[in-house]
């Protein structure tokens, strides 16, 4: 165990809490959820920051680390989508998790084929991942009907339009193989 699988844990670890504290009845919960969240994106960060800066990944590390994103990510959007109970919110949260399976389905099917290179993380995912993490965090921080919920609604919209735009990447990347 290293720093980076540390943090990749407590991140984990921070699923329950978040969704915890996003129920509790009391007047600062949506913006300790948010607080959580937000905690946990930054390890997302971090973990991978110093993985590579002291040389310390492991396949566990490169197991653990995207599954720990999709697992805090969804869990929020899950919370949000019956919180808000909008289509508004809803259908961005279909396109963001329902492309994590198929961009998760493909790169394990092409680490198979041995052309995992080809569907490695590009600009666009990253960015992806970065409004999509701020579009969270200011949705748990607002009580539905909100004005900073309206900001955090188009910011996740925003993020499902870069979704889309970065599985198109990957499957793109993909095609030939694919079609072979």
């Amino acid at each position: 165990m290293n720093i980076p699988n540390i943090l990749t844990s407590f991140r984990i670890f921070m699923i329950p809490v978040c969704v915890g504290v996003y129920y509790l009845p009391v007047d600062w919960a949506y913006m300790a959820a948010a607080t959580v969240f937000l905690l946990a994106a930054i390890t997302d960060w971090l973990d991978g920051y110093l993985a590579r800066k002291l040389d310390q990944s492991t396949p566990f590390g490169a197991f653990l680390d995207p599954v720990a994103d999709k697992l805090i990510v969804a869990a929020a959007l899950v919370v949000l989508v019956e919180s808000y109970a909008s289509l508004w919110l809803t259908l961005p949260a279909i396109v963001i998790v329902g492309r994590e399976i198929v961009i998760s389905a493909l790169r394990e099917w092409m680490a198979e084929l041995g052309e995992r290179a080809s569907v490695a993380v590009s600009i666009i995912g990253k960015l992806k991942t970065a409004v999509q993490m701020v579009a969270i965090t200011v949705l748990l921080a607002s009580p539905p009907g909100e004005w900073l919920g309206t900001i955090g609604l188009a910011m996740l919209q925003g993020a499902a339009v870069l979704t889309l735009w970065s599985m198109f990447v990957y499957l793109r990347a993909a095609w030939p193989t694919l079609r072979s």
